[in-house]
């Protein structure tokens, strides 16, 4: 895996023009059910922040491609579980990852819209929380808007680190009071956006009695 992993980074760095088509595929396999775990899209785009540090990538090439790809991925297996429906969970595909599977049904009746944030960070789960919202019968309104905000959030997260480090900090000094004065304003909202649907989620979970966020189980 790490050959390939490395034989993906040389491609990237060499053809500029094709890095964020690439990134934003390999960031659409890593977001489907199963499959997801196998594919190495967090070190790609760790690599891909420096190369965006170092001027190789256009970062605006990357970013929307990645979001895309994030957003339809999960997009792809949310409507899967939907049409499967709890009954699915039988199924011997599931045979061999019965444990995640069960974390994950558990994380999302828990959290309900707030697992689809959570879970973009959580590695073990992240390839099968929208699969399972789906499988829950989560309104597709309440996923998609959760999994756009999140996909964007969780991209530029997962890019800062490899940018920073290229830039070191010398030159994140150099940059000016008023650029680290909008990567701080940025930051913050992220996590703002981040603490209102978490509170707005759980007011409406205690207010209900039940997680409102799930229709009834199709017959």
């Amino acid at each position: 895996m790490e050959a390939f992993i490395q034989s993906l980074a040389d491609f990237i760095a060499r053809h500029a023009a094709w890095a964020g088509l690439v990134l934003g595929l390999v960031t659409l396999l890593e977001s489907l059910a199963l499959i997801g775990a196998f594919i190495p899209a967090t070190a790609l785009m760790v690599m891909a922040g420096g190369l965006i540090a170092a001027g190789v990538l256009d970062p605006v090439q990357v970013v929307l491609w990645c979001v895309a790809g994030a957003i339809v991925g999960d997009a792809v297996s949310f409507e899967l579980g939907r049409r499967l429906g709890p009954r699915a969970l039988r199924h011997p595909v599931f045979k061999g990852h019965r444990r995640k599977v069960a974390r994950t049904r558990l994380f999302n009746r828990q959290y309900g819209a707030a697992s689809i944030f959570i879970g973009r960070f959580f590695g073990p789960l992240r390839a099968f929380v929208p699969l399972v919202a789906g499988l829950l019968q989560m309104r597709r309104r309440t996923f998609q808007v959760a999994n756009a905000l999140s996909a964007v959030i969780w991209v530029l997260a997962i890019l800062a680190p490899g940018y920073f480090a290229a830039k070191g900090l010398a030159e994140l000094e150099a940059l000016g009071e008023a650029h680290l004065t909008t990567i701080a304003a940025i930051t913050l909202g992220g996590l703002v956006i981040i603490g209102l649907v978490v509170r707005e989620v759980l007011r409406r979970r205690a207010a209900a009695g039940a997680p409102p966020v799930f229709a009834k189980p199709r017959a």
